[in-house]
């Protein structure tokens, strides 16, 4: 059982996770040094970082937040799952991410790599068409987490966000003993909704990240997902 798995299963609300989509060490640190005392569950290395910084963007921010808080590698893995996985474990990330949309070998070798390592592997739905479907097969080859994800693109073309579709997965979470995240443009407006709906981990970027107080933004979240 890895980290996220388990700290799932020990806290009785939703996890904030805070997505930090920059494309530089510099720019990630100093808005985590803003929130990194807050209890935030866990810290995103987003995919445009990793791209720019490399591996060494997860090292740095998990040195940086320590124990106390989780690490997600955003990898966005679509091919050598197994390889990528370790890649992220050995950078120090307790979490990473696998495209729903890759083969079912590039899942499968993942999610090994993952249980050898104590890493957790989270299965990101962006792009898929037909979500209930792609969950329904995620569910025999051993997926344990599943993030709903409306990407940035589509959310600047349609004006769509995940906080406006979030009701229509609740048939899923209802069916399919899993855990899911969402994530794309949520706003703290939607967190009341998000959490009656059953979601186990809520993804924040730009709400945070891009907010003219990104303390007072986090803190805002933070007091949404601890209410009763």
């Amino acid at each position: 059982m890895g980290k996220l798995i388990k700290k799932l299963r020990e806290v009785k609300r939703p996890l904030l996770q805070v997505a930090l989509d920059f494309t530089s060490i510099e720019d990630a640190i100093k808005l985590a040094k803003k929130i990194s005392d807050l209890p935030i569950d866990i810290f995103e290395v987003g995919t445009p970082l990793i791209k720019a910084e490399g591996m060494k963007a997860v090292s740095v921010l998990k040195a940086f937040v320590g124990s106390e808080a989780l690490v997600l590698a955003d990898m966005k893995t679509a091919d050598v799952g197994g390889l990528e996985v370790k890649l992220a474990h050995d950078a120090g990330a307790d979490i990473t991410t696998v495209l729903a949309s890759s083969d079912e070998e590039v899942i499968m070798s993942a999610l090994k790599a993952g249980k050898e390592s104590g890493t957790d592997v989270v299965i990101d739905t962006l792009g898929i068409r037909n979500v209930a479907e792609k969950v329904r097969e995620l569910t025999f080859l051993g997926v344990n987490t599943v993030n709903l994800h409306i990407g940035i693109d589509v959310q600047k073309s349609k004006g769509l966000t995940a906080g406006d579709v979030a009701s229509k997965y609740s048939s899923l979470i209802n069916e399919f003993r899993l855990h899911f995240s969402i994530s794309g443009g949520i706003k703290a407006k939607d967190v009341r909704k998000i959490k009656n709906l059953g979601f186990q981990i809520i993804v924040v970027g730009s709400a945070i990240t891009r907010s003219p107080n990104p303390r007072k933004s986090a803190e805002l979240f933070i007091s949404e997902l601890h209410k009763n």
